[in-house]
């Protein structure tokens, strides 16, 4: 599976580094998006060096999950493409 990471995870005036928000190709609710609770998310950068994550559960009603990286990604991931195993 495909997805577009959107955004950091964030508040007014805080941003959390390792959590990110993911658009999921073919998801389009929240029920479609709770399905995929607990799956891995994997992000290359142009170098090659892989970065792994879970998703955490989901975000709104429009099919966003949250997805926790085990480091931070840098701010250029934002909408790059990640894979969902």
């Amino acid at each position: 599976m495909e997805g577009k990471i959107v955004q950091f995870r964030r508040g007014r005036k805080t941003i959390i580094e390792k959590h990110f928000l993911i658009e999921v190709k073919g998801v389009s609710n929240r029920e479609k998006a709770e399905k995929l609770t607990g799956k891995e998310v994997e992000w290359s950068s142009p170098a090659g060096k892989k970065i792994v994550g879970k998703i955490s559960g989901a975000h709104g009603n429009k099919g966003v999950v949250r997805a926790i990286f085990e480091k931070g990604l840098p701010g250029q991931a934002v909408t790059t493409k990640v894979e969902i195993k």
